[in-house]
């Protein structure tokens, strides 16, 4: 054989090879290579994406913290603020009772003042008329007896 036909028969079996990897080896190839390099990038973004939402989910739960946080203060301002008013408005309370009690307790001894005085008035006149007695050595009479102590009661 010649040297010119076998390199010629060489070049066309070279060329078939080339254009046989090319139609059935080299586009499924590429199309493997094509659809990892999609999902690879695909798992790329969602990656970013997740990391994105776990940054947003962070703040989130830092700024719900944040208002849990604040709405207990409020809370505990408010119950520390009303139990304040009740102690106050107890001791108020507790004030006007031990007032009315003392004032009736005031009035209830002014009382027994004014029946101790009568007392003690109607006594003093009968002493006085029982020593006028011993003293005239006779009895006055009932009328006059009453009279007498009336009017030792209003100068008394």
């Amino acid at each position: 054989m010649n040297i010119n036909a076998t390199v010629i028969i060489q070049i066309i079996s070279f060329v078939l090879l080339i254009w046989f990897v090319n139609k059935v080896l080299w586009g499924p190839m590429s199309k493997l290579l094509e659809d990892r390099q999609k999902r690879i990038a695909d798992g790329l973004s969602a990656a970013e994406k997740g990391k994105h939402e776990l940054e947003l989910a962070e703040k989130r739960a830092k700024e719900v913290l944040k208002d849990a946080k604040l709405q207990a203060q409020n809370v505990l301002s408010q119950a520390e603020k009303r139990s304040t008013e009740i102690v106050e408005d107890a001791k108020v309370k507790a004030a006007e009772e031990a007032e009315r009690i003392k004032a009736a307790a005031q009035a209830d001894i002014e009382q027994e003042i004014s029946r101790a005085r009568e007392q003690l008035r109607k006594e003093v006149a009968a002493l006085v008329v029982s020593g006028a007695e011993k003293i005239l050595h006779k009895e006055v009479d009932a009328k006059a007896h009453n009279e007498m102590l009336d009017a030792l009661v209003k100068q008394i």
